[in-house]
């Protein structure tokens, strides 16, 4: 034991050329030793049947001769047509030998077997001190001459089949290592060749460094698994790119929009030091809170799309009365935006999910679609099919085809109604988008008729989620 599992430790710690082909030699040795002991087998098997077919032959035509002449002159025939493979006896009914084919048999029965007439018995091959250690194969058979019982007895040599499969067997022992060499040394090089391609696949991936991460690995030509690990390969350094450079863009994005507030504050600081009557602080004090104020969303917004990112938003799911959401933002816009229209057309419906979160994304809809009015925001909210569909429209300048999906990306602004000055940090939809894929919902942006932008969610009246607590 002690030595195999030595054995198997070193065939798991060598390489995939070295196990696979230590595995095709392995697999063809069991397979030759099979087929070689099948065919030795068969072989012999088949050598005994053509000695047993020729000692049932020369058996029934002598036979034949004592049915027909008696026992008279029997001896000199059998001497002069008996093959020298093979010897003949007759024996009377008490076992004496009373013709042979050979002075070497002329004493001595070879055999026990006594068959009547017609029948024929056989002995197994073995081997017979009288006959000079040789392995015969004896055949008896009953024969009559009038009212005279017989038995004709016909041994035959099968020393010859036993050359016969020893030179196979040598030839085989011969062969065998040589063929295991050429077959360890053709898989070692096709193995060589196969992994070749996934050698170079792991240099190009070892000098692929995470600060660049622009180089791809070759694919090979074929269109076997290592392509296809190739091309996997190639796909998961695409989004590892891409991952790095949305990365990369969003610190910088977060950095940026951070700056702002963070100047305004400190130059609002600067100048109430060095105001000493104290009438600059109460001035900037406002501008101060506002900008903290603002700073303090974006930095919430920033958690709450980490989260997202991280292990999806938690919700605490309730039933929420989504038309009262939505007549509180209604109530809300009209009271902080004068001189917008703000219509609703909102039924009762009920939905699954957390009221915190909806909230939020009916309030973030909104801003957006104050921000970009030019007079009038309509909200619904109804029930159809199953699901709760809300859509906030406002009468802007709309959004273009090409823009739909790329506004649901962070910090992105498509116009100057969408700049920083007026409030939006390019995470509102973003956010939304998060909701909705938490509530199992989906969310479009379409052309509004006579203008502007139709934001649609549509979300199931009844869902599980699993994150849930």
């Amino acid at each position: 034991m002690p030595v195999r599992r030595t054995v198997m430790g070193r065939l798991r710690r060598s390489s995939v050329r070295s196990r696979s082909t230590a595995a095709a030699v392995v697999v063809v040795a069991v397979a030759m030793a099979l087929g070689a002991a099948v065919l030795l087998l068969l072989l012999q098997r088949a050598l005994i049947t053509g000695v047993s077919d020729t000692a049932d032959a020369r058996s029934t035509e002598v036979v034949g001769q004592v049915g027909a002449e008696g026992l008279k002159g029997l001896s000199a025939e059998l001497a002069e047509t008996t093959r020298q493979s093979q010897l003949v006896q007759v024996l009377d009914v008490s076992g004496r030998v009373v013709a042979s084919s050979s002075s070497r048999v002329d004493t001595q029965p070879l055999t026990a077997l006594r068959p009547a007439p017609g029948v024929i018995e056989r002995s197994e091959v073995g081997r017979m001190p009288l006959l000079d250690e040789d392995g015969y194969l004896i055949v008896a058979q009953g024969a009559g001459y009038g009212a005279q019982r017989y038995v004709v007895v016909v041994a035959s040599s099968v020393q010859t089949q036993h050359e016969t499969v020893t030179t196979v067997t040598k030839y085989l022992l011969v062969g065998f290592p040589v063929l295991l060499v050429v077959v360890g040394v053709a898989g070692w090089f096709l193995a060589g060749q196969a992994l070749g391609p996934v050698e170079r696949i792991r240099r190009r991936v070892q000098g692929i460094g995470a600060g660049d991460l622009s180089e791809r690995v070759p694919v090979p030509p074929t269109q076997d698994e290592i392509a296809k690990l190739a091309t996997t390969m190639n796909e998961m350094l695409d989004r590892l790119q891409a991952g790095q450079a949305t990365q990369r863009r969003f610190v910088a994005d977060a950095s940026h929009e951070l700056r702002s507030p963070l100047a305004t504050l400190t130059a609002a600081l600067e100048v109430a030091e060095a105001d000493q009557s104290g009438a600059a602080w109460r001035e900037l004090s406002q501008l101060m809170a506002a900008e903290t104020s603002r700073m303090g969303r974006l930095v919430e917004d920033l958690l709450l799309l980490a989260k997202a990112d991280d292990a999806g938003l938690r919700m605490h799911r309730t039933d929420v009365d989504l038309d009262d959401l939505v007549e509180a933002e209604i109530q809300r816009l009209r009271g902080s935006t004068p001189g917008l229209t703000v219509v609703g057309d909102v039924h009762p419906v009920r939905v699954s999910g957390d009221p915190a979160r909806l909230s939020q994304l009916i309030r973030n809809l909104v801003d957006n679609a104050a921000r970009a009015a030019h007079s009038t925001v309509r909200l619904t909210a109804s029930a159809a099919g199953g699901s709760a569909v809300l859509t906030v429209e406002d009468d802007g300048d709309g959004i273009p085809e090409a823009d739909r999906q790329r506004v649901f990306e962070r910090f992105v602004r498509l116009d100057s109604s969408r700049a920083r000055s007026s409030g939006g940090s390019g995470l509102g939809l973003s956010i939304v988008q998060e909701i909705t894929k938490a509530h199992r919902g989906s969310i479009t942006l379409t052309p509004r008729a006579g203008g502007g932008t139709k934001a649609t969610v549509t979300l199931p009246m009844d869902w599980s989620i699993a994150s849930l607590s």
